[in-house]
């Protein structure tokens, strides 16, 4: 070796070290990780892309397609806890509430950013950086579930609250900016070509988007979207198809003391039972009028799952799986993964796990259920490892669910 190999050798040897010191900077390894993950994931994606949604695997007997009739449960069933309000005051043509200072959100964190823009308006002080720590600490972690938003806005700022609901209607939400309250509401975003999973991605996601204001005029919503830009203008209609695939979830944050003040504007809807219910009833009517929607047949099990008919949500989600779904569904919603496991169907959660495993690596629910598939067939050793996967994804996971896991077998 001559002295000028060597000197290249050490030089170059010396630029990986400081390469390596320099992305331990806790800014640059949060500037630079998701890039690099985000390449691999292209990388192995070109060379073994994902397929469709798997669809249900046999069922003997095979059951019969959920219909109307079969899957109703009468509202008496449930009893109310409040009394509907009878007749609310008409709407204004128009309503704006004065936006908040507008915050781009970092990698995967639209969640987090989406809720820093909404507490802005009730006098909060932090960033969307408090808030991902916090319920999802892991850069890679993909999804902030509704759930852990309104875990963080309760156990961390806790002269506010916050409620989510589904079943939400255009009406709800005109109401409620009306008040002078403002909504978060779940939808689908169209990803970036650049943000792209692999060569063949439907660039379809999920996203959170602030509702600031409403104008009857032009038939639309002004929202701050935490990828696109603020104060932006988005139809009735346009956010309609949108928000179905999400069950029309919307959330919306007040002082406690106004608390009656919001049961009177969510009426029959602020109860979480006769909520689910009524969105029940829509998605059984959707479901029939509308059979080869497949959101139509998703949001019918997942409020089936609500009320622990898991037999048949499940055959609801298997309609939803035959007709197609996007890739990236059950990064976000995992209503399927409790129908197939309590419904005795562990072959289609495993199944389902797996693929999403694929499509979605850093999601911490997914593993959750794939070690719960493993361990009903028996693996525990392979299920240790999910719980495990699943707690250091998001070592905070919700109500330590990985660790409780993790108990059935240590």
């Amino acid at each position: 070796m001559t002295k000028r190999i060597k000197y290249i050798l050490i030089a170059l040897a010396s630029l990986l070290v400081l390469a390596i010191l320099i992305y331990q900077i806790p800014r640059v390894k949060a500037a630079v990780s998701w890039r690099i993950e985000k390449f691999a994931i292209y990388f192995k994606n070109t060379i073994n892309p994902p397929g469709p949604v798997p669809t249900a695997l046999p069922v003997t007997p095979h059951p019969v397609t959920p219909t109307l009739a079969q899957t109703s449960t009468p509202l008496a069933e449930i009893p109310p806890t409040i009394t509907p309000t009878a007749t609310l005051p008409p709407l204004p043509a128009q309503a704006s509430i004065t936006s908040p200072e507008y915050e781009k959100q970092t990698a995967n964190n639209c969640g987090p950013a989406t809720l820093s823009m909404a507490m802005h308006m009730y006098g909060w002080e932090g960033t969307q950086a408090d808030i991902a720590s916090f319920i999802k600490p892991v850069t890679g972690d993909r999804n902030v579930n509704p759930e852990e938003l309104r875990y963080y806005v309760r156990t961390q700022a806790g002269w506010l609250n916050l409620e989510y609901r589904v079943g939400g209607s255009i009406d709800t939400l005109k109401r409620l900016i009306a008040a002078n309250y403002p909504v978060i509401i779940e939808s689908v975003t169209s990803l970036d070509p650049n943000d792209a999973l692999g060569p063949t991605d439907d660039l379809w996601a999920a996203h959170y988007l602030l509702l600031t204001g409403y104008d009857d005029s032009t038939q639309s919503f002004t929202i701050q979207d935490s990828y696109h830009g603020a104060d932006l203008k988005i139809t009735y209609s346009k956010l309609e198809e949108e928000w179905k695939p999400f069950n029309n979830l919307y959330l919306v944050m007040y002082f406690p003391q106004f608390e009656d003040e919001m049961k009177s504007l969510l009426a029959s809807n602020w109860d979480p039972d006769l909520n689910r219910q009524n969105a029940l009833a829509a998605s059984q009517a959707d479901s029939s009028q509308n059979p080869k929607d497949a959101f139509a047949w998703f949001n019918l099990g997942s409020n089936l799952v609500y009320f622990d008919r898991y037999d048949e949500a499940a055959l609801a989600y298997d309609k939803a799986r035959e007709i197609g779904l996007p890739l990236r569904m059950f990064r976000y919603q995992f209503g399927p993964f409790l129908a197939y496991f309590h419904s005795g169907r562990n072959d289609d959660l495993i199944v389902l796990t797996d693929y999403a495993r694929g499509v979605t690596e850093m999601s911490e629910e997914t593993w959750l259920w794939y070690g719960y598939g493993l361990y009903r067939k028996g693996d525990n050793a392979g299920a240790l490892k999910a719980w495990e996967k699943a707690d250091k994804i998001n070592p905070k996971f919700f109500e330590d669910q990985a660790r409780n896991a993790i108990s059935l077998i240590r």
